[in-house]
């Protein structure tokens, strides 16, 4: 007779092995100078097994809990720790930089100095935004992917808001109790998103570097029937593997929000497109090219000026859809956010004019290319390449598995270039994880971090050389110098000024 306590069926693995997996993570990630940092900051210790409504040792205010930075507030936190000031950021290369640069780049318009501040600016903007910049975003999107088209967007399918995180909150406080499908790696405020709106219940779709990433639009379609799913929410082109849905599968993506699920896209790096050749130039991506009807069709688009017009700092972006939803994030932004800023909403009226707008298209989509491929050959050089090079967005999904440990992990890694002054993001930031429970060492971006060309190329080539000397240093000293001596925080004589919000 076979003893059931010591086999299990084929394929099914026993269950002290299963205990001494657990053990084995556990300790690891206990061991880890990198990981123990992570976990002791406000928001980022595990929940454990059982639901768990507050930590008691990190919650002292009654009713208040921290709902975990993401993955750029986390590494600026741990940059000031170690002497990164936004006061001399010059000092430091930051390739964790969710942002493109601002400055002049070649062939593009000069780059806004001043804005007129007429009198009836100071008073409070309509909550979906003044009627002018909705009916410039419609008119941008009708002129760029909507020509010949019955179905045409107006101003009463826009809701201007302050900031994409912005326009996602109010689109995830209008849903009600549904599952909501998002995939592994993306976006890092999608996490908080789904952790905070707790009505969505969040169903993960792993995506795999053998497929480059891409989202299977018939499993998607299976998992609807099956499962239930009633929105499906990710970032296209996305962040942080720079691929992107385009196309047919686009196309098919759109199709499901005329089938009873609601689609939203961030489409934040729309212009972000490398072309192979250059009669592509100034094309861009989105959803909007593939929707029927406008006001029937349950896609939802979010965008801005924060990465395609380089302007982050101003804040002014959009929700498109129906007309039904715009009513809807009417009344979520009057208790939310309030609406965007007047005057810089006025501001970005000749910014959305289609002339203007492809023109910068092709100066962005140049320059950018050509650091794109600057930074990759730089990694080739230093025997780092990438297993899913980006077509699109400013990021770099650089796998590290191949180095000695603990280089080999996305949070050990960041530690050693912050004592080179380089700031990249590691890759757990974006795994999606709402409820914390996952073992670190069990995510499958764990061996990840993401490098950002978005600074300019003197700052690039700057992180690029940090990032030589660290594996320069485990070449010729070996492995014994790293994975410790990390600084906790920053020495209270030399506070730097308060960091600034990061997109």
């Amino acid at each position: 007779m076979t003893d059931s306590r010591t086999t299990s069926r084929p394929g099914t693995p026993r269950l002290k092995d299963v205990v001494r997996d657990v053990i084995r993570h556990y300790k690891h990630e206990k061991e880890s100078e990198a990981h123990q940092i992570f976990r002791q900051s406000a928001g980022h210790k595990p929940k454990g097994v059982l639901p768990q409504t507050i930590n008691p040792d990190e919650e002292t205010v009654p009713g208040i809990e921290h709902p975990g930075s993401t993955g750029v507030i986390y590494c600026s936190d741990r940059a000031m720790a170690n002497g990164f000031s936004y006061a001399e950021s010059h000092a430091w290369a930051n390739l964790g930089q969710g942002a493109p640069e601002v400055g002049p780049i070649p062939d593009a318009a000069p780059r806004p100095t001043s804005i007129p501040l007429p009198t009836d600016s100071l008073e409070y903007a309509p909550t979906t935004g003044v009627k002018a910049l909705r009916e410039a975003v419609a008119n941008l999107y009708n002129d760029t992917y909507r020509k010949g088209k019955a179905s045409q967007y107006t101003y009463e399918n826009v809701c201007i808001v302050p900031g994409g995180r912005a326009g996602l909150t109010r689109v995830a406080a209008v849903i009600g109790d549904v599952y909501t499908s998002y995939q592994i790696p993306d976006y890092t405020a999608y996490d908080q998103v789904l952790s905070a709106f707790k009505r969505l219940v969040p169903v993960p779709t792993a995506l795999e570097p053998r497929d480059k990433y891409k989202l299977d639009i018939e499993q998607t379609k299976k998992d609807i029937r099956t499962q239930g799913l009633a929105v499906i929410l990710a970032s296209n082109p996305r962040n942080p593997t720079g691929q992107v849905i385009r196309g047919n599968d686009l196309k098919e993506l759109v199709s499901l929000g005329r089938e009873g699920t609601t689609v939203i896209l961030d489409e934040f790096y729309s212009w972000y497109i490398y072309p192979e050749h250059d009669r592509d130039y100034g094309r861009s991506i989105s959803s909007a090219e593939y929707i029927h009807d406008v006001n029937d069709d349950s896609v939802i688009i979010v965008d801005g000026l924060t990465k395609n017009w380089r302007l982050p700092g101003w804040r002014i972006c959009w929700v498109l859809g129906p007309k039904n939803l715009i009513t809807a994030l009417s009344q979520s932004g009057s208790f939310l956010d309030g609406g965007a800023n007047h005057p810089m909403q006025l501001a970005a009226l000749p910014l959305l004019e289609p002339a203007f707008v492809r023109s910068e298209k092709i100066a962005l989509q140049k320059h950018f290319k050509m650091k794109r491929d600057h930074v990759l050959a730089r990694l080739h050089e230093l025997h780092l390449d990438v297993d899913v090079p980006p077509t699109s967005t400013f990021y770099i999904w650089l796998n590290l598995e191949k180095l000695p440990e603990p280089l080999n992990n996305g949070l050990t890694f960041f530690e050693e270039l912050l004592k080179e002054q380089t700031i990249v993001i590691p890759g757990i930031f974006f795994d999606i994880n709402p409820s914390h429970r996952r073992n670190l060492f069990h995510s499958p971006c764990h061996s990840f971090v993401r490098l950002s060309f978005g600074p300019p190329l003197a700052d690039l080539d700057k992180g690029l050389d940090a990032i030589d000397r660290v594996l320069k240093k485990a070449r010729k000293h070996g492995m014994s110098g790293f994975g410790h001596h990390y600084k906790k925080s920053v020495d209270k004589n030399e506070m730097p000024p308060e960091s600034p919000t990061v997109a």
